[in-house]
């Protein structure tokens, strides 16, 4: 089924980590032999629920992922569904999906997620090496910064941010339920990853489950785990996403969409700090770091009945609340020039230019989406980018200038905004410049033109 391919007895390995995902042990045993002879490290796994701990506890590079896990759903769901999963927990893994059933198009649509590639099953053994050497160029071409300086790059540094990360940084360093406030799209996942990292549990698991996504029917089992024969498909024991995290953090995601009914169940593992699987009648300890999020007004909901108060205050030890992009556009160039440079590289079309005065715009629309909107917007942008310059239309946003009188309105704008600026950086010119994306020269004569002068 597999044939062999011919590679030097002698050759050395690659250091890479590898993991492959499939519920064939066949196939698992037959790419291990494979890959094992040109790669350092290989784990195979057959059961694609424990993927996020597998990933976390053997430090995986590379993921080759099967789309398909159970006998009768062959549509490449659940490999989509995986996919995501991991991207959201472990955006740095690179993905390649392996699919038996000719599903040329659920593959595409994993590789405009972001999946690297997809190899089709039966695979041929030579393609298969070639096409995880290339994934692995990959993975070291994508090491320039350190994680630190990614994150610094992604939240910004502006007052409103710096103010949120300095109680962050104190609250960190404790065993509180943090409640993250924000509208969607704010960065509330990257604050709530950088509490765990900063804490004395940033060794351990960091499960992030998207309550607002979880279906009601799969909330016990998801979260608490489940005994052989709970239901039907229910074929071995499982651990749920609080016992994954065992020692770790579990962020719970948009923890206001949860439905009445079930906020009792989530109640009494707060409070107990014991998890008990569907199926079962045993309480199991768990030894987790909470920490929820959500964009509702917590509040309000309290007051409507439509949200526990007693569960309210045990999730709420400390609220932290993230500003809308809107409210500190200081970071909005940084994070456009880091978003530029990710899909840049990405995609591989080189260094990108934007057109003149498109700053000046992007600082005027009110990114109602957020960082989010932001990251996808320039995405487009990166894609229809023509001769190496981004333009406003790359964007897709309705340009918001057009009369003569609005033009005076983004001049005015535009004046303003270099004035703020320069008074914020106590009237340096190359901390200015930086700042609003200009170059020194250009920045001297937009002073002139508005017969702006430093104080």
């Amino acid at each position: 089924m597999y044939g062999s391919v011919q590679l030097g007895i002698f050759m050395k390995k690659i250091n890479s980590r590898i993991l492959v995902v499939d519920d064939q042990v066949e196939v698992l045993i037959a790419a291990k032999m494979i890959l094992k002879r040109t790669f350092e490290t290989i784990v195979t796994l057959d059961n694609p629920k424990d993927i996020l701990q597998t990933i976390n506890d053997h430090s995986i590079e590379i993921v080759l992922l099967d789309m398909n896990f159970r006998v009768g759903y062959e549509d490449g769901k659940e490999g989509i569904y995986r996919l995501r999963e991991i991207q959201e927990h472990f955006p740095q893994v690179k993905i390649i999906l392996m699919t038996s059933y000719g599903q040329v198009e659920r593959a595409v649509e994993g590789i405009k997620l972001g999946a690297i590639d997809y190899m089709m099953k039966p695979w041929d053994n030579e393609k298969l090496v070639h096409t995880v050497k290339e994934t692995v160029q990959l993975v070291r071409k994508g090491r320039g910064k350190t994680v630190a300086e990614k994150e610094t790059s992604f939240r910004g540094t502006s007052p409103a941010i710096l103010a949120v990360y300095k109680v962050a940084e104190r609250v960190a360093k404790t065993d509180a339920n943090v409640l993250i406030l924000g509208e969607n799209g704010t960065g509330k996942f990257i604050l709530a990853s950088h509490l765990h990292n900063q804490s004395a549990r940033r060794a351990k698991p960091f499960i992030h489950v998207d309550l607002g996504a979880l279906h009601e029917n799969l909330f016990e089992s998801e979260l608490f785990g489940y005994a052989k024969g709970a239901f039907t498909d229910a074929r071995q024991d499982t651990a749920g996403r609080f016992e994954a995290a065992e020692g770790g953090t579990i962020f719970l995601d948009e923890i206001g969409n949860v439905p009445l009914h079930l906020q009792s169940k989530l109640l009494q593992v707060l409070q107990n700090r014991t998890v008990t699987r569907l199926g079962e009648s045993k309480a199991r300890p768990v030894d987790v770091r909470i920490i929820t999020a959500t964009n509702t007004d917590m509040e309000a909901a309290v007051g409507e009945r439509l949200f526990r108060e007693d569960l309210f205050y045990r999730i709420n030890t400390i609220s932290l609340s993230l500003p809308p992009l809107r409210e500190r556009k200081e970071d909005l160039l940084a994070m456009f020039d880091y978003f530029v440079a990710q899909y840049a590289d990405k995609y591989e079309v080189g260094s990108l230019a934007v057109e003149q005065g498109l700053s000046t715009y992007l600082m005027q629309y009110e990114w109602p989406g957020n960082i989010r909107e932001l990251q996808n917007r320039v995405e487009r942008a990166v894609i229809l980018a023509e001769d190496g310059l981004i333009r406003w239309e790359h964007l897709g946003l309705t340009v918001p200038m057009s009369t003569q009188s609005q033009d005076n309105v983004l001049l005015d704008f535009e004046r303003k905004t270099i004035e703020k600026t320069l008074e914020k950086y106590s009237g340096n010119v190359s901390r200015t410049a930086t700042a609003l994306g200009l170059s020194r020269p250009a920045l001297y004569r937009k002073m002139e033109k508005y017969h702006i002068r430093i104080k």
